[in-house]
């Protein structure tokens, strides 16, 4: 006779309360006879900040600001610009990485399609949407106070211990701990915990100049006076950081690029930390007692949901903490545009409409080295001169007081990168190279915005920093990040500026003005796109470019050590059967289809068989900036022709939660026909339900993706 547990005849899914009813009239025993688990905390878990919000004058989602406070363009000042208070910090940082995310205008859907005021069925509100609850944050660490990631639960008063769930909400980009607050908005309105982790990355640097450091609530200290309880500290001796700003001054360091600990490898680990945090929390709430008065661990992930969501790289930490889930700890995922590693050799082949994708499954660092190196040329094509942003850019890029870009497009002809002679059919050329590296054709009308932006150099330099371990006195390719004039000269930072970074940044400079420097300019340190390289020309640091390249695809030490880190990064395919959904921007062009979650379902196809439970839906006229598409004066021409993916996040986070708690079929593997906005581009109409029409059950042939083992077709 094969013994079962009670809590194993209890799954799936019974409600919390009767699953502690029912132990207590088998005489409080959880497995063969054993009384259940004390509610232990985790030994990683420093101490845990508990504060309680009223849902009134402040609360988790928008920190007391509601629908309308968020769509504000600014925050409320600060009462002291250069000692803002921790909970000043939080308003602002809320505010910040919330708009970060999405299209803050109404003609773009918020308030409409999503936000706070949109209750969890989808119905507009006329409320603001605070959400009142506890919030609970602590450091995960090893004890050497090196680590120092930054997690945080937060518990609305609405949540059901009779009906419990969990979502988590890891930081997108290189972001702080609350850089995942739009995606813990569905879950907050489900009356779910959320549970966040910054991974490993922050928005707050260590200042070397002056030796300050950000806690974790934001507030700024002196290193010594930090200790251990820093939230990030390059970890210089005092003789290495004199001889730095000697040689370096005014430089900062960042968590991501500068840590030493190669976090993308723990990203996994660090959201699944995040769900052990939520469940002591909520076991300290919510759990039985024993006859001691002990908590004990009465929910469980026999009866209680949890959803790994998140988007871009946090979509990608998800993903890893699925596949590294030993304990069943995860029930489903549900991702947006995930940054996915994917082996070295996958085996699997993608295929668009008739013709297979030559180039996929590239890692980030390999194909963001590739964009930066070919972007700013290829946004002078004039095939793409009506995209948007390819006037400015051109206008700013590219006349003749700064035709950075066009040096560009003959540095890189120089060196042998480029064949054609003129700058026109160099950048035509460039544009060809991107798309046969794998872009998609719909990705050619982001080039010139996202290298006006910087994007490209941004996550390139971050990324082989902290792939290959690197200390911020090892000024990689010789990179670091400044202050800077006007002109590009490296300055001192504005101490208001650096103060409120916690709240401002993005972890991945140029941010918060801080800028990107190349140490190695003809003419002395400067702003990275303004230098001037050995060649006498201001060519967009070509050197530098180049030198980041060979990084990924030389076989020197340097590379080999950039090549071991990505090694430690690679996924697997395996989510042990998760239920699961990737939805992912067609036009993406800072995480390109082919190179992410389109051969990551196939992979997953081939490593599960036929227990695979992913559906992959690629959005039609989706790309991976929403909050671009909310900027029609800076970025016209993104409202009249992207709609907000976000709103199939949130779809595909209804559509998991469904078939977990009552049993609905998923929707199957999709390309979804949004419909464009249309109109004059930086006027475009208001968005309606009918530019996002909904997942389709199961979709009509012509937008059914094939999915078999190592393979993947998706309709044109």
């Amino acid at each position: 006779m094969v013994k079962m547990s009670i809590q194993g005849r209890l799954r799936p899914f019974v409600p919390a309360a009767l699953a502690v009813a029912v132990l207590a009239a088998c005489g409080g025993s959880d497995s063969d006879n054993q009384p259940p688990a004390l509610n232990t905390r985790p030994a990683y878990l420093g101490a845990i900040s508990e504060t309680t919000y009223d849902g009134s004058s402040n609360d988790l989602l928008t920190a007391g600001l509601g629908a309308t406070g968020l769509a504000a363009a600014l925050p409320p000042a600060y009462a002291d610009p250069l000692k803002p208070t921790a909970a000043e910090l939080r308003r602002t940082a809320i505010h910040t990485n919330y708009r970060a995310m999405l299209d803050m205008t109404a003609a773009g859907g918020y308030g409409l399609l999503y936000g706070p005021n949109v209750d969890a069925q989808g119905k507009v509100t006329s409320g603001e949407g605070k959400v009142a609850g506890t919030e609970y944050i602590a450091f995960a660490d090893d004890g050497s106070g090196r680590k120092n990631v930054t997690l945080m639960v937060q518990v609305p008063t609405s949540f059901n211990p009779a009906k419990p769930c969990m979502i988590t909400a890891t930081a997108s980009g290189s972001r702080g701990v609350y850089g995942g607050i739009s995606t813990g908005e569905w879950g907050l309105k489900r009356g779910c915990a959320v549970a966040y982790s910054d991974k490993g990355t922050g928005g707050a640097p260590h200042d070397l100049q002056n030796d300050t450091v950000p806690l974790i609530d934001g507030t700024r200290a002196s290193a010594s006076s930090a200790g251990k309880n820093a939230a990030f500290n390059a970890g210089l001796s005092a003789s290495e950081l004199a001889a730095f700003n000697t040689a370096t001054p005014n430089r900062f360091a960042f968590k991501h690029a500068h840590s030493g600990q190669n976090a993308e490898k723990d990203w996994g680990t660090t959201t699944l930390q995040a769900v052990e945090f939520g469940y002591y929390v909520l076991n300290q709430r919510y759990g039985s007692t024993d006859a001691a008065g002990q908590r004990l661990k009465t929910l469980t992930p026999a009866n209680t949901i949890v959803i790994a969501s998140s988007i871009s790289n946090g979509g990608g930490a998800a993903i890893a903490a699925a596949e590294q889930d030993t304990q069943g700890l995860i029930s489903g995922v549900a991702v947006s545009e995930p940054a996915l590693e994917l082996p070295a050799d996958p085996g699997v082949t993608v295929r668009r409409g008739s013709a297979d994708v030559a180039v996929t499954g590239k890692t980030l660092v390999d194909f963001t080295t590739y964009a930066n190196l070919y972007q700013a040329c290829a946004s002078l094509a004039p095939s793409v001169s009506t995209s948007p942003y390819a006037a400015a850019f051109a206008a700013g890029f590219a006349s003749a007081a700064l035709p950075i870009a066009p040096n560009r497009c003959a540095a890189l002809k120089t060196a042998g990168w480029l064949t054609s002679t003129t700058t026109a059919t160099q950048a035509e050329e460039a544009l060809q190279k991107l798309r046969a590296y794998g872009w998609e054709p719909e990705s050619n009308d982001l080039h010139a915005s996202l290298a006006a932006f910087e994007v490209a150099p941004a996550v390139a330099v971050t990324f082989a920093n902290s792939l290959s371990r690197a200390s911020v006195k090892d000024h990689l390719c010789g990179f670091s990040y400044a202050g800077a004039s006007a002109t590009g000269v490296v300055a001192p930072l504005a101490q208001a500026a650096l103060a409120g970074m916690f709240a401002t940044g993005n972890g991945v400079p140029p941010s918060g003005g801080i800028q990107l420097v190349n140490n190695q300019g003809k003419l002395g340190p400067a702003r990275d796109f303004l230098s001037v390289s050995d060649s006498g020309a201001a060519d967009w640091n070509t050197p530098g470019a180049l030198c980041l390249r060979h990084l990924v695809t030389g076989t020197d030490a340097a590379a080999k050590k950039l090549q071991a880190g990505v090694d430690e990064t690679r996924r697997s395919g395996n989510l042990r059967g998760k239920p699961a959904i990737i939805v992912h921007g067609r036009a993406d062009a800072l995480l390109p289809v082919s190179h992410t979650s389109r051969p990551y379902a196939a992979l997953n196809r081939k490593v599960e068989g036929a227990a695979s439970k992913l559906s992959y839906v690629e959005v039609a006229n989706a790309q991976h900036f929403d909050s671009f598409i909310g900027l029609p004066s800076v970025l016209p021409g993104y409202d009249s022709r992207y709609v907000p993916l976000h709103v199939y996040l949130n779809h595909a986070l209804d559509a998991v939660y469904e078939h977990l708690a009552n049993g609905k079929a998923l929707p199957a593997s999709q390309v979804v026909r949004t419909v464009p906005r249309g109109g004059t581009p930086g006027g475009a109409p208001a968005i309606t339900a009918a530019n996002v029409p909904p997942l389709a059950l199961m979709p009509v042939a012509a937008n059914a993706i094939a999915i078999t083992a190592g393979a993947i077709t998706v309709p044109d």
